[in-house]
């Protein structure tokens, strides 16, 4: 039992190291998009391909403006805090 308190707690530690920051998401995402942009432009596919690119673009634009809208209450309350 002690030896998996201590994995969980190294394992807790260790998290935040891999995480990923909001910058490194965005460009990431930035980037997709840009891929599928070029994909529509090109007009080579249709169907359910497009419809899944689509519905994929859709989530990483909403997840992006979570992640902006999160950031700005953060500096908001960091505001009112000083």
């Amino acid at each position: 039992m002690l030896k998996g308190i201590i994995a969980a707690l190294a394992l807790g530690l260790a998290l935040p190291a891999f995480a990923e920051s909001d910058a490194a998401k965005d460009a990431k995402d930035n980037a997709a998009n840009k891929v599928d942009d070029a994909k529509d432009t090109l007009h080579t596919d249709s169907g359910t391909a497009k419809t899944k690119r689509h519905a994929k673009k859709a989530v990483r634009n909403a997840k992006k403006s979570a992640r902006d809208t999160k950031n700005e209450a953060k500096k908001q309350v960091n505001e009112a805090t000083k």
